[in-house]
């Protein structure tokens, strides 16, 4: 029999994001964020092509982004209040880290693999956050996908994607638990 980490076990049983709406100061320092993005950076990589990076939004920088939400949400006819939302996920953060797709060419490693593993990055540095007892929330919206707001906002390549905007922050309160899926509607098993 495997031991178990319970611990982590129990972690995960029991995990739940931080809305990223009741986060605040203090965030975690840039040491810290090191650590968490070093935990994140273990998520599987078939092929060992890293096709995935970081960057880091400190508070000017998300001031910055929610005025270029606000512009392209004009500019593309977005419904105001569907702006007011995407803006106000940067403008009301004092940190972020955008987890950026960015697949790399391989025979082996086909890309929508490479954009999974962008997504399990992103779950483990919520997860590295909550385990260290920051508040973490993963996000995107619309802005995410539009071309212009992440070469002008962020500098990403046409090849690039926006995989989430990861939140970081101290927790305010503790949100209620939600409503989790039901196993046994969703769940196959084959035995022969």
């Amino acid at each position: 029999m495997p031991t178990p980490n319970q611990a982590a076990l129990d972690f995960l049983l029991t995990r739940r994001s931080r809305p990223a709406k009741t986060l605040t100061t203090p965030v975690p320092d840039r040491a810290t964020l090191m650590t968490l993005l070093t935990a994140a950076a273990r998520t599987p990589d078939h092929g060992k092509l890293e096709p995935w990076r970081f960057v880091v939004l400190t508070k000017p920088a998300l001031t910055r982004l929610a005025g270029l939400v606000e512009t392209r949400g004009r500019a593309l006819g977005v419904d105001a209040e569907k702006t007011a939302k995407n803006q106000t996920q940067f403008a009301n953060s004092n940190l972020a880290v955008a987890v950026v797709a960015s697949p790399v060419v391989s025979e082996k490693v086909p890309e929508i693999e490479q954009i999974y593993s962008a997504g399990a990055v992103c779950l483990a540095l919520v997860n590295a956050g909550l385990a260290a007892g920051w508040g973490a929330n993963w996000l995107s919206g619309w802005a995410s996908h539009d071309r212009a707001f992440i070469r002008d906002g962020l500098g990403l390549e046409p090849h690039e994607t926006i995989a989430g905007f990861v939140h970081f922050g101290t927790e305010t309160n503790t949100p209620p638990e939600r409503p989790r899926p039901d196993l046994a509607t969703i769940t196959t098993w084959l035995e022969t």
